[in-house]
């Protein structure tokens, strides 16, 4: 059975394991958990890490969005519920939301329709609109952009009956 770590030497491995990339507060105080440190350890080590600028929750945000939209090609709202888990200030994951640029977001989307459009068989065309606007839904895109990107006559044809 491992030892447990020492204040300091929880510390050293955290500001360590935050040199390496973005980390938020909650995924160091899991971690810190993890590896047996007291809780009031927890709080001193976290708030530490934070005068030093090793957590910086702004920035964290601002990675996060960038990185969510960039390689896993997300929307604003599976984003916002990730961010919101990681128990983020809902200021900083506002701020992080508004720097997404609109023409490249819909751009974003536009590109994920249409090459799922690509897979459909289009033999009814009723059916592969609702199956492109639940993906685009379970994507994080919101209803709005969605139907904006597909276009009315997609949402008048959805939502018949």
């Amino acid at each position: 059975m491992k030892k447990p770590l020492t204040p300091e030497e929880a510390l050293y491995r955290a500001a360590a394991l935050c040199s390496t990339a973005e980390r938020c507060a909650s995924e160091i105080e899991e971690k810190l958990s993890r590896w047996g440190v007291a809780a009031p350890d927890i709080r001193r080590i976290v708030a530490h890490l934070r005068e030093e600028g090793y957590i910086d929750e702004a920035r964290y945000c601002r990675s996060f969005v960038h990185d969510k939209i960039q390689f896993d090609r997300w929307g604003r709202l599976k984003i916002s519920a990730a961010l919101r888990q990681k128990r983020l200030p809902d200021a900083a994951v506002a701020d992080a939301l508004a720097l997404i640029d609109e023409t490249s977001y819909r751009q974003l989307l536009r590109e994920l329709i249409d090459r799922k459009r690509r897979q459909l068989d289009g033999s009814d065309p009723r059916a592969d609109k609702a199956k492109l606007l639940r993906f685009a839904l379970s994507r994080g895109f919101e209803t709005g952009i969605i139907f904006s990107v597909l276009g009315r006559d997609d949402y008048d044809d959805t939502c018949d009956d």
